[in-house]
């Protein structure tokens, strides 16, 4: 299968976009070689700042093999940034709607033509107090499985210090000027799990699997250990709302 062209949207998306950053950041990048030169593959992507996809963007342009990212359907209503968008062929996600599985179908037809697509399997900023990848959802395991396409592990760090997820201050801190760690590691293995029924277990066990080499990734980026379980905000929600309701019994 021949390489995509990158195209005429997403080289001026680079013209625009990778001056600032070089400027304004230092970049530690590694793991490059585990991109595919060819061929249609997913990259899974922790997400820790409203900066990140420019910071894995810029990673994953200079591999060659540009991504196409799940973004908000809103995003595509602002004007210039959905003309970009639009442009560079990013795919929006209509949560909640009867459009919902386009974004799905949309990134399993993608990578069949040998594209590569970008799952941020949060599917929202990280609500970790600590920064690390939460509990995924199970998107990126059912294209997966589908497509029975490769899955890039990627981890980033340094982005959430120049602008911080959910901070009370909408500040920029670009001084002193911080480093954008971006690591790609080698495939996920997932091949005992290709012809099986997606069932909602099988799915749950994917994601997972996924989500640990993200975080395994992120370790060695921050050069901290692995946390003993990972931050699931539903059961923290759920915890917050048990203690309230027998707080009011009281």
């Amino acid at each position: 299968m021949s390489r995509p062209r990158i195209g005429f949207w997403y080289r001026l998306a680079a013209v625009i976009a990778k001056p600032p950053l070089v400027v304004l950041f230092k970049r530690d990048w590694r793991g490059m070689e585990h991109i595919p030169s060819h061929g249609g593959f997913i990259t899974a992507v922790n997400h820790n700042s409203a900066l990140d996809p420019l910071s894995y963007g810029h990673f994953q342009y200079n591999s060659g093999r540009v991504p196409r990212l799940l973004a908000k359907a809103a995003l595509f209503d602002v004007p210039f940034v959905g003309m970009m968008l639009r442009g560079t062929g990013q795919i929006p996600v209509y949560r909640e709607s009867s459009n919902a599985l386009d974004a799905f179908r949309a990134a399993v037809n993608a990578i069949e033509r040998g594209e590569c697509v970008a799952f941020y399997p949060e599917g929202t900023l990280t609500r970790d107090p600590d920064m690390w990848p939460m509990t995924g959802k199970t998107g990126v395991a059912r294209v997966a499985l589908l497509t029975e396409a490769p899955v890039i592990p990627v981890a980033q760090w340094g982005a959430n210090l120049v602008i911080p997820p959910y901070a009370k201050e909408n500040k920029v801190r670009l001084f002193p000027r911080k480093t954008l760690r971006v690591q790609a590691g080698p495939a996920i293995d997932l091949s005992r799990f290709h012809g099986k029924e997606p069932t909602p277990e099988i799915l749950r066990e994917v994601t997972e699997i996924i989500m640990a080499a993200i975080t395994e990734l992120l370790a060695e980026v921050r050069g901290e250990p692995v946390p003993a379980e990972p931050y699931d905000h539903r059961k923290v929600l759920e915890e917050k709302r048990r203690k309230a309701a027998e707080e009011g019994l009281k």
